[in-house]
């Protein structure tokens, strides 16, 4: 991790929303009302439990699906409205690595045209020779034996695979990438593995991640600062440690609570904080605080109005009202 903070952001949305238009004309509120800035260098992990909009949110972002409203901005230019003839140079500059090294991969191409794919798309070398001979490089820079080049993705464990999409991601030199849960489909060893090195290729390269994650232990390990989002929404945001030792959005609260402790004797001592209740429906929701119904301290108030996503300390913003009154 870096702490390196550069005056113009490298990324930034503002109430970025994306609403997915179901049967009978409701809508879907799976983004809604995102701000977020990201330097370049810095890691942004995203956290929530699963259906919050964590990786809708990487997709908007990216623009491989395309927001309902609110604005991104890529090096302070507007690219909300960008077409895919406009997008087409951005894609080199914005990847994404995907959960699934399974499906993520295209069986029918072995490991080498695998990671040369985006390379050739983009023309980037003048001849196929100049392409594989890059390709054959960022084996060796993630860690993956030239003698796997010719294999195809199903002779390959999870973790070699997972290589190869860090490897193709890597191919057109991005300064922003995209990770989406790139370690849940992993044994934990190999989890290690992926994430040291995806922080080695951070600090050679300068790279600026969104981590997209549900397991908070992962994103301490790599982030920076760290969002906290619940069906759409944002509800918490700060630095990695201020998060962890002072947690105000009793979300954020049952999150940390639930992080499995190594330690056995502090683990038997421990009383887990259980979220009680029913997920509410994103379908056209009512206003309120979203995590009302399943909050022990919710107010009459949380139920009928929304809470404003304030700053609360330096760079620490929450949504609630047991910490603002707005």
């Amino acid at each position: 991790m870096t702490q390196e903070v550069r005056r113009t952001p490298l990324l930034q949305t503002v109430d970025l929303q994306k609403y997915f238009k179901l049967k009978g004309g409701s809508y879907l509120h799976a983004v809604d009302g995102i701000n977020l800035t990201l330097y370049p260098g810095q890691t942004l992990g995203v956290v929530g439990e699963s259906g919050c909009g964590k990786s809708t949110l990487g997709r908007t972002i990216l623009k491989l699906i395309e927001p309902t409203a609110g604005k991104i901005y890529y090096n302070g230019v507007d690219i909300t409205n960008y077409n895919a003839r406009k997008m087409h140079p951005l894609r080199k500059e914005m990847q994404i690595i995907f959960q699934d090294p399974y499906s993520s991969i295209d069986p029918r191409k072995s490991v080498i045209e695998v990671i040369a794919q985006y390379m050739l798309i983009h023309k980037v070398y003048k001849s196929r020779a100049e392409t594989f001979n890059r390709a054959a490089e960022l084996m060796d820079m993630v860690g993956l034996a030239r003698r796997y080049a010719n294999s195809y993705p199903h002779e390959l464990d999870g973790g070699r695979r997972q290589r190869i999409g860090i490897a193709r991601a890597l191919s057109l030199n991005p300064k922003f990438i995209v990770c989406d849960e790139p370690v849940s489909a992993l044994d934990v060893s190999i989890q290690a593995q992926i994430l040291n090195l995806l922080m080695d290729l951070q600090q050679e390269l300068g790279l600026a991640y969104m981590f997209v994650t549900h397991d908070l232990s992962v994103v301490k390990h790599i982030s920076d600062h760290i969002m906290v989002m619940y069906l759409g929404t944002c509800v918490e945001m700060a630095s990695s440690d201020e998060l962890f030792d002072n947690p105000l959005h009793p979300y954020t609260y049952a999150l940390l609570i639930a992080i499995p402790e190594p330690d056995l004797l502090r683990s038997r001592q421990k009383t887990l904080h259980v979220i009680r209740g029913e997920v509410s429906s994103p379908i056209d929701p009512k206003p309120g605080c979203r995590f009302a119904a399943r909050c022990e301290y919710c107010t009459e108030r949380c139920s009928q109005s929304n809470p404003e996503f304030v700053e609360v300390s330096p760079g620490h913003h929450v949504a609630c009202f047991m910490v603002n009154d707005k």
